[in-house]
């Protein structure tokens, strides 16, 4: 079966041959954002913008300095882009939008050699219908030809135990304290980019994305990961060069709605395929202050006497996450662990939810209040996960895994 893309590239070739340049006559920009995502920034223009005049709003808008405009088109720069979708919100002529990858996942799917698996944000609770459980999702996903269904919130456990694991290795006194590194890559970008000199104070953690995309290919070889979520900023993370191995390709809950909408499913009407794998600290993590809610009760249960406990500050919006850092670097914070999430309300209220962000919080909240299990420690299926990645010895877990540790401190993001 012909790839989108090969077919798109012979009918250009075939008007060329009859004289007839496509490729002059239409702007190619739009197809081939489609066609060729990788190329791109996550989010992408469409058509000229002459509306707001001068610095435009969008601009504005943009801590990383990633837009300009030229010539009356506004251009961003996929490398300095996150994703943060700052720009999409103010944009007052609806201009600007996600980059979709939905065509070459639809190529994926219709090879047959390959064993394409959805990789389930945490904040999927809610957002295809408040009855919709995990269960349904997965079989909707395997309807669809997905070899299978994994939840995100499994990782997020692993993710937990080793941030709680550096906070009890690291914070020892008063005036320590760490920066989460688990959830967003916006958070991590702007400490990255904007404020290196921090960056020694997060702990070298991947995502739990990108934990789920290279587990996934470590027991499935050919697997093809597609992880599906609210947040553009995850197209970005996932293109990184130091992690671009994890996940091939980033939907968001609204291009996935659009695919069971298009072949006629929905999935509160299909049979449970239940799996219980995630304790109620990796499934909270889809809302404000659940990073820092699941390290607090997992480095209680690691050491219920140290002396030095868990005091967490949140923000939630891409300017309370920069005056949380701000304040983080001036000192004027009595907090040690800080968590920043780029959306309001977290990932419950990123840019491509399909629920009102107050539903997704409950929804989110009640779906880890079902876990069987409050944290990682007291998950089964994270010991039987790490034994099979190898893992017997916490010191090796903590620092030396290839799969799970990233280098913060070395450089830059690709995001500057």
């Amino acid at each position: 079966m012909k790839t989108l893309q090969e077919l798109y590239r012979e009918i250009l070739e075939q008007e060329q041959e009859k004289g007839r340049d496509l490729t002059g006559e239409y702007d190619n920009y739009p197809m081939d954002c489609l066609l060729h995502p990788e190329k791109y920034a996550p989010v992408v223009a469409k058509g000229s913008c002459d509306s707001c005049g001068g610095e435009s709003s969008c601009q504005d808008s943009c801590i990383f300095d990633a837009i300009e405009k030229i010539q009356g088109k506004i251009y961003i720069d996929p490398q300095k882009c996150t994703g943060c979708g700052a720009c999409v919100d103010v944009c007052k002529m609806g201009r600007l939008m996600e980059n979709r990858e939905i065509y070459p996942v639809l190529d994926a799917l219709c090879d047959r050699e390959k064993e394409v698996y959805a990789l389930i944000a945490p904040a999927f609770a809610g957002q295809y219908g408040k009855e919709t459980t995990a269960g349904q999702l997965r079989s909707a996903f395997k309807r669809i030809g997905f070899q299978g269904m994994v939840e995100v919130a499994a990782f997020a456990d692993i993710l937990t135990l080793k941030e709680a694991l550096e906070f009890d290795h690291h914070v020892q006194k008063e005036g320590d304290f760490q920066l989460t590194s688990c959830c967003c890559p916006v958070w991590i970008a702007m400490i990255r980019s904007i404020y290196q000199e921090l960056a020694g104070h997060v702990p070298g953690a991947v995502s739990p994305m990108i934990a789920a995309g290279r587990v996934v290919k470590k027991l499935h070889p050919n697997a093809v990961t597609v992880f599906i979520g609210p947040c553009m900023a995850k197209k970005k993370e996932a293109r990184e060069p130091d992690i671009s191995d994890a996940v091939d390709y980033v939907l968001t809950f609204q291009e996935v709605l659009e695919f069971f909408e298009a072949v006629n499913l929905d999935p509160k009407e299909m049979q449970e395929d239940d799996r219980e794998h995630s304790s109620r600290a990796g499934r909270i993590y889809a809302r404000t202050s659940g990073v820092s809610e699941a390290v607090q009760m997992t480095v209680e249960q690691l050491d219920p006497e140290k002396k030095v406990k868990v005091k967490a500050e949140q923000a939630d919006g891409v300017m309370a996450c920069k005056k949380l850092i701000e304040k983080v670097r001036k000192g004027e914070s009595a907090a040690n662990f800080f968590e920043g999430m780029a959306c309001a309300g977290g990932c419950v209220g990123g840019p491509k939810v399909l629920a009102d962000k107050k539903e997704g919080e409950i929804s989110v909240n009640q779906y880890g209040d079902e876990a069987k299990y409050r944290t990682p420690l007291e998950n089964p299926y994270v010991k039987e996960l790490l034994e099979r990645l190898g893992f017997t010895d916490i010191m090796d877990f903590l620092e030396n895994s290839d799969l799970l540790t990233r280098d913060f401190s070395s450089g830059t993001s690709a995001a500057v």
